[in-house]
């Protein structure tokens, strides 16, 4: 029997032992879309205790703490911080076959030197083994991340943001990490929501410009986007719960824009003129750019109107969506390229049903020199499992180029979230390890070493010009 979370966990043979331990292990970190306050990493912020660190904005935690009976008083609610944790610390026995409880696990013993299996007995001893942690300095976020070899961070910004962080972080001296920012401009296209009117005025003023019209808005998008490109952006990214596609006029989308500025809702098909309009324009200013373009696709969020009036989004109140994406995402995949408009593409969708739909359609959106321009992107969110990524590689391996893959991925809000990368490591090394030693790929040590070291790290370097 092997020991829980021991230094071959997760590795099942003896190829994956020494793929992990010799190749990808000691790898730096390339965190190319996350969602770090830019804030909190200038201003190198100290945690006071372990809530603080661990719990503060985490959906995931939050979801089992319900699931697990807590009052959402100890969840997002005014009880203090210590009771907060010992909820957690009841609540995470209960998780048996969560990647939480692995990632839990993980992160106190990474970080903090805590090998204990918590749980609610042992929680107040913990409590303070980690909160003098804490308190003697050496775990503050930068030092997280430089602990972490984090070399790269794409954090996620809007485009009426002032960036004025990222810059500043670029004058810190004995801070070595890229903290670049993403362009995520889903408010420009969420045409029909409350968010929209509001968005357009923040968008007026950060780009110096009135917007009465849709050219407007399109030369305040692509001025922000330039502006973004001078700090150093070099990727955006969509959430589109649904895929929008059809076709449509800019003469359509002008009328469907102003209608909306008069405080109209529009309809479903001409939201989705306006959003795939949009959504092409865009593209071209991306591949104009030379940046990737990344399509988070298929969730479904704030599902419950009880919580999402009490405590909004983000709150671990949202699942996976079912809306058919293949014939929309090709209408715009196809139309990108017939412009010359197509930018490197990375595509996630929460529903892992579509991961064979978007490994095939990928393939045929492929070329112009660049390996692996299309990407199926890394297991998200709901998918962020052992299963999930295993499904995930298998069905690039099936279908693409998983050689070309630009691997892992934090989409997290903490600082502690860092050893997901060695999880995803682990697992990556114990599947390519099992076909080795199965016979079913070659125990060639040059190539296995450039496929372990490329997903790992190499390719997304060299993918996203870092």
């Amino acid at each position: 029997m092997k020991t829980f979370l021991d230094e071959n966990f997760l590795l099942t043979n003896q190829t994956a032992v020494h793929l992990f331990h010799e190749y990808a292990k000691d790898l730096p970190i390339i965190d190319y879309h996350c969602h770090l306050s830019p804030k909190e990493i200038y201003e190198n912020k100290q945690f006071n205790n372990i809530t603080e660190a661990w719990l503060y904005g985490d959906h995931y935690k939050w979801r089992m703490m319900r699931a697990n009976g807590v009052e959402e008083n100890k969840v997002t609610g005014e009880a203090s911080d210590y009771d907060r944790f010992v909820a957690w610390a009841g609540t995470l026995p209960m998780a048996i076959g969560n990647p939480l409880y692995h990632w839990s696990h993980m992160e106190l013993r990474t970080f903090f030197g805590v090998n204990d299996l918590i749980n609610e007995q042992n929680a107040p001893a913990i409590w303070e083994k980690v909160n003098a942690k804490l308190a003697e300095g050496g775990s503050r976020a930068r030092d997280l991340i430089t602990n972490s070899k984090v070399t790269v961070i794409c954090t996620t910004d809007d485009p009426v943001d002032s960036l004025e962080y990222h810059i500043k972080i670029k004058e810190i001296k004995d801070f070595h990490t890229q903290v670049l920012p993403s362009y995520r401009p889903d408010k420009a296209l969420e045409i029909n929501r409350a968010t929209f009117l509001p968005w357009i005025a923040l968008l007026e003023k950060a780009a110096g410009i009135t917007i009465s019209s849709y050219d407007d808005l399109l030369a305040g998008l692509e001025s922000r986007a330039e502006f973004f490109n001078s700090v150093g952006c070099k990727v955006s990214d969509h959430a589109l719960d649904y895929v929008p596609f059809a076709v449509a006029t800019k003469e359509e989308v002008e009328q469907i824009f102003k209608s909306a500025l008069a405080g109209n809702a529009v309809s479903l098909e001409d939201e989705k003129k306006y959003k795939a309009f949009t959504l092409l324009f865009l593209g071209g200013v991306y591949k104009k750019l030379d940046w990737a373009m990344q399509y988070h696709i298929n969730a479904s969020r704030n599902n419950n109107g009880q919580a999402f009036a009490k405590l909004g989004p983000d709150t671990g109140f949202d699942s996976i969506n079912d809306s058919p994406v293949a014939s929309a995402l090709t209408g715009l995949l196809s139309s990108l390229a017939v412009a010359d408009s197509l930018p490197r593409t990375i595509l996630y969708s929460l529903n892992a049903r579509d991961n064979e739909i978007l490994a095939s359609l990928m393939g045929s959106f492929q070329g112009d020199g660049i390996p692996g321009k299309i990407q199926l992107g890394a297991a998200w969110w709901f998918n962020d499992t052992k299963d999930g990524m295993v499904s995930q590689m298998k069905s690039l391996g099936n279908f693409g180029l998983l050689g070309r893959f630009v691997g892992m991925l934090t989409d997290s809000r903490s600082f502690l979230s860092y050893t997901r990368h060695d999880y995803f490591r682990r697992i990556l090394c114990n599947m390519i390890g099992e076909w080795v030693e199965d016979g079913e790929f070659p125990n060639d040590e040059p190539l296995l070493k450039q496929l372990v070291q490329g997903i790992s790290y190499d390719n997304a370097k060299q993918y996203f010009g870092f």
